[in-house]
């Protein structure tokens, strides 16, 4: 009985890590753009730019729901 308990458990926790490693590398962010913290403000970037869009360069406003960053740093309303 023993056993049993201690293989559930550690497959629980199993589980919760992996979901946990998942969640933090944005696999359920559904959102086009990430924030950056940058001192006292932040700045929001677009996920998919080739090349990466410069920090500086990005707003400082986060975009409402319905509104995405293109890889110029505008905010737009979504296509």
């Amino acid at each position: 009985m023993k056993r049993r308990a201690r293989f559930y458990l550690i497959l629980v926790l199993s589980v919760f890590i992996a979901f946990v490693l998942i969640d933090s590398l944005g696999a359920f962010d559904s959102k086009s753009w990430f924030e950056v913290p940058h001192g006292n403000h932040s700045h929001y970037l677009p996920k998919d730019c080739d090349p990466a869009l410069a920090v500086g360069d990005a707003p400082t406003t986060k975009p409402r729901a319905d509104q995405e960053i293109d890889c110029q740093g505008q905010i737009v309303p979504i296509q």
